[in-house]
């Protein structure tokens, strides 16, 4: 059985991110979204509420599963049989970090990453690019799924 993972901290999970999942659950057997849990980061949304999002929005998919996770990425992936990361990469700048990434990975726990270019619509998009726009009111109506559309109004209006 191929067993990928796609990591990441979703904070909010965006339509990018779920162009390379869906993708992914075209070509594996089993894919796992590994929310990353960041105690030192602040985050918009808890581990709890990006994990539950995250569940909702692929519940169509069979084969995905979705777990947080903290530490190492390759101590996740071997306590869960995994062999490979799958990234999307939006442009030259996210291959040179996700390449030193993916050798300490290898280099660590024989770790493979595969690395997939993310859609065209979606190459400038990243979770806190729509957390700026839509705190200051912006559109991001079609860049993140409807339900995440309405907890991250929801959030913000709390703040």
């Amino acid at each position: 059985m191929q067993r990928v993972v796609c990591p990441g901290s979703f904070d909010p999970v965006t339509n990018g991110h779920l162009d390379i999942v869906s993708r992914a659950a075209g070509l594996y057997d089993e894919v796992w979204v590994a929310v990353l849990v960041n105690i030192t980061k602040h985050s918009l949304f808890s581990v709890d509420e990006r994990v539950e999002m995250l569940r909702e929005v692929t519940k169509s998919y069979g084969n995905v599963r979705i777990e947080r996770f903290h530490g190492l990425l390759v101590d996740f992936c071997a306590a869960n049989g995994i062999t490979a990361v799958v990234k999307g990469l939006r442009a030259v700048s996210d291959f040179e970090y996700e390449m030193q990434m993916a050798q300490m990975n290898y280099r660590l726990a024989k770790v493979e990453t595969l690395f997939m270019t993310t859609n065209p619509l979606y190459s400038f998009l990243s979770s806190s690019l729509v957390k700026e726009i839509a705190k200051y009111g912006g559109d991001v109506s079609g860049l993140v799924p409807d339900y995440v559309l309405d907890r991250l109004r929801a959030r913000l209006a709390e703040e």
